[in-house]
């Protein structure tokens, strides 16, 4: 099936009517032009009727005279044969301007048949006058001699003949009547098909505009109103292979397109919202830790030196009984005092470091060396081992940023991605440039995450670290540093045990520092 356009549909029925209203165009015209060549032939014929009245009564008239009781001369005979002649001769000049013109049906060859018989009969009626006058003149004597056979037979022929030609123009008259009955039933017939042709395409063109343009047109308005309110979910859908079908199928792309955006932007905005959630819970961290981690410090130093004095005085008192059960427990016991006070201490320096995130001085720092020098670090820790990390440079960029804070997130987000990985596990970490951005992706084999873990996985004190010594700040200060840097951080993970992604994406041109940009918004 051939796929046309609309305007080549809307030609094509155009052609149609157009071709319907030529023909009865022409069927109109061919009927009035009958019409016309009817009357105009009725016209010459009734002019040839009263030339061929005049004939049959000058025929009449030399007949009469012939056969009158009184004679008639040889002189007066030959007048009367030139006064036929002469009628006959205007009904001639008559009949052939009505086949010049074309108004007689067998082109004149009947009447020029009857004129050519009438004007042979005339010659030999002369001739025979001219060989024995006597027999058309009176007699010396006072008789009329009587007429001879062959002037009988002559005459007898030209009483048939002077009616003769009427009838033929009588029969050329009903003949031409008979053609333009033919000519205008002919026409009716043409006309009235045409008529009904026409409408008939109209009626249809009426409904495939209806079904090509209009149907479409409505569904459009109404999907758009449902768009309108919301609805992503509807699609236009058109059979044709036109102009329509491009509308529908660009509407329908831009449905996808405006429901793909309205998800990004939910996603954003739940994003944004969970930043903004986690941005509050951070600053009031911040001024928290700041106060807490001093006022904590000193008491766990002063646990932690107590716990070791008492060690020292208790491991002289004990000191012949190393093998005493109280003083294994005692010493146990302190251990654990000593180590769960250093753990705190710990903390409250990552509450500190944390207090302490900021703008700091920031120079151009190449990523590549810099990933370089945090994995030459790594090779020395226990997660390390039994563990494989491969570093994939595609580009070098140059990135303004302060390399220790960095550094500190590689670290991290290196550490992390250990931590999840059993032996023999991989972690891939790519350097690239994509548009205006730097990109480092650390993607790992590790145990992976659940949909609940990345929503919550940059929040402060939120882990699920297998060892369980993770104290669930150090993602929440690496998205603040990434975050003062002007740039993002994602956590991918396809499902538990299936791996995760991290993606840091940091601007290669400087952005305005968050507190810059803050110092710039109050008032002067």
């Amino acid at each position: 099936m051939v796929n046309w356009r609309i305007s080549q549909k809307v030609l094509a029925g155009l052609s149609l009517v157009l071709c319907c209203l030529g023909v009865l165009f022409a069927a109109t015209l061919w009927g009035l032009y009958s019409y016309r060549g009817t009357m105009k032939s009725m016209e010459s014929k009734l002019a040839e009727l009263r030339r061929a009245q005049q004939v049959q009564e000058a025929l009449a008239q030399l007949a009469a005279a012939l056969e009158s009781e009184h004679g008639i001369t040889y002189i007066e005979m030959t007048r009367r044969i030139a006064e036929v002649r002469k009628v006959l001769q205007e009904y001639r000049t008559h009949l052939e301007q009505s086949v010049r013109r074309g108004r007689d049906p067998d082109h004149g060859q009947d009447e020029r048949d009857v004129v050519g018989a009438v004007e042979e009969m005339l010659r030999q009626l002369q001739e025979q006058s001219a060989r024995k006058p006597a027999a058309t003149m009176r007699a010396t004597g006072g008789e009329v001699s009587p007429l001879e056979p062959p002037t009988l037979e002559i005459l007898h022929r030209i009483r048939h003949l002077a009616p003769e030609l009427r009838e033929v123009i009588h029969t050329d008259l009903s003949r031409r009547i008979q053609s333009a009955r033919h000519d205008y039933r002919v026409s009716l017939l043409v006309v009235s098909l045409a008529t009904c042709l026409a409408l008939l395409l109209l009626l249809a063109l009426s409904w495939l505009m209806y079904r090509w343009i209009m149907a479409p047109i409505r569904e459009l308005h109404q999907k758009v109103m449902q768009l309108a309110q919301g609805n992503f979910d509807s699609h236009i859908a058109v059979q044709s292979q036109d102009e329509m079908r491009d509308l529908a199928d660009a509407f329908n792309h831009m449905i996808d397109r405006l429901r793909e955006i309205y998800r990004d932007l939910e996603r954003q905005v739940n994003e944004r919202s969970r930043q903004l959630v986690r941005s509050e819970r951070l600053a009031s961290l911040g001024f928290l830790a700041a106060g807490v981690a001093h006022e904590i410090n000193n008491p766990l130093a002063s646990i932690a030196f107590c716990s070791e004095a008492l060690e020292r005085r208790l491991a002289e008192r004990f000191g012949d009984k190393p093998d005493d059960p109280d003083w294994t427990r005692i010493r146990q016991y302190l251990s654990m005092i000593q180590q769960e006070a250093f753990r705190c201490k710990k903390i409250t320096e990552k509450l500190l470091e944390f207090s302490r995130v900021g703008e700091k001085h920031r120079e151009p720092t190449d990523l590549a060396q810099l990933i370089e020098s945090v994995l030459e670090i790594v090779e020395h820790m226990h997660h390390h081992k039994g563990k494989v990390i491969r570093l994939e440079t595609r580009q070098r960029p140059r990135v303004l940023v302060n390399a220790h804070e960095i550094k500190s997130v590689i670290l991290n987000l290196v550490v992390n991605a250990l931590e999840s990985m059993d032996a023999g596990g991989e972690l891939n970490i790519t350097l690239d440039v994509q548009d205006d951005w730097a990109v480092l992706v650390f993607r790992d084999t590790g145990c992976g995450m659940t949909p609940e873990v990345m929503e919550h996985i940059f929040e402060p004190f939120y882990t699920r670290s297998r060892t369980g010594k993770g104290t669930g700040l150090g993602l929440s200060i690496s998205h603040h540093i990434v975050t003062q840097h002007g740039g993002e951080i994602e956590a991918q993970s396809d499902g538990p045990n299936r791996g995760s992604t991290f993606i840091v994406r940091l601007p290669l041109r400087s952005a305005q520092p968050a507190s810059d940009v803050a110092m710039a918004s109050q008032p002067a």
